[in-house]
């Protein structure tokens, strides 16, 4: 069976494209990374892709007067690679209306927090001013609201005392790691279906099941 044909975009670091990388390096998992596209040329992430020896595109935002023309850069590189499917990895642009449309369904971002809840960015100090007792992180499909789509993948984790932004980031990044791959997996075997702007996933209790939780500790 042919593997889909993956391409993940970010701007930084990259530490969920590695993850995606890590799953992807199994001959047996379903989907593979064909290309890594970074809006910020010196993007760590491009190097992890580089040792991987996954080709790499820059397509800097600032090079472009206007985000449709950065938009039409991006939908060329894909459609030159052949991709089936796009992740959003720290991806830190907003992409068009347009571009989103053309890629409905095939688009897929993590955001850290259990969406519809703390969309935006300062997720993690939130959090904690509202006194959640719970957070985590959201593999959903792209619509061209922010942190909007119908929710594919969440894993929850506490809230505990004492904790601060850095600490609780680092926990729910822990769970983004094994959320972002899951999602992977679900869709390139072909059991995610979109049905009224929510996930049906075949073999699965639930319309949008949970990755395996860190224990509370």
């Amino acid at each position: 069976m042919a593997r889909l044909r993956v391409a993940v975009l970010i701007s930084g670091r990259g530490s969920n494209l590695q993850a995606l990388i890590d799953a992807c390096s199994d001959p047996a998992f379903p989907a593979k990374i064909r290309l890594v596209i970074s809006n910020e040329p010196g993007a760590p992430g491009l190097g992890r892709a580089e040792r991987a020896r996954i080709p790499t595109r820059v397509i800097a935002h600032k090079q472009f007067a206007e985000r449709a023309s950065f938009d039409a850069a991006l939908d060329r590189a894909l459609e030159e690679a052949g991709i089936e499917l796009v992740c959003l990895a720290g991806f830190m642009r907003m992409l068009g209306d347009a571009f989103v449309a053309r890629w409905r369904n095939r688009l897929i971002n993590i955001h850290p927090s259990l969406l519809p809840a703390f969309k935006g960015l300062n997720t993690h100090e939130r959090v904690l001013a509202a006194g959640a007792r719970l957070t985590g992180c959201t593999v959903h499909f792209v619509r061209p609201a922010m942190d909007e789509g119908p929710i594919i993948v969440q894993s929850a984790v506490p809230v505990l005392a004492g904790d601060d932004a850095a600490r609780l980031a680092e926990r729910v990044l822990a769970e983004e790691h094994k959320a972002y791959p899951l999602a992977l997996r679900l869709i390139a075997e072909g059991r995610v279906r979109v049905t009224n702007e929510r996930v049906e996933i075949s073999g699965a209790p639930g319309p949008a099941p949970a990755a395996p939780s860190s224990p509370t500790g």
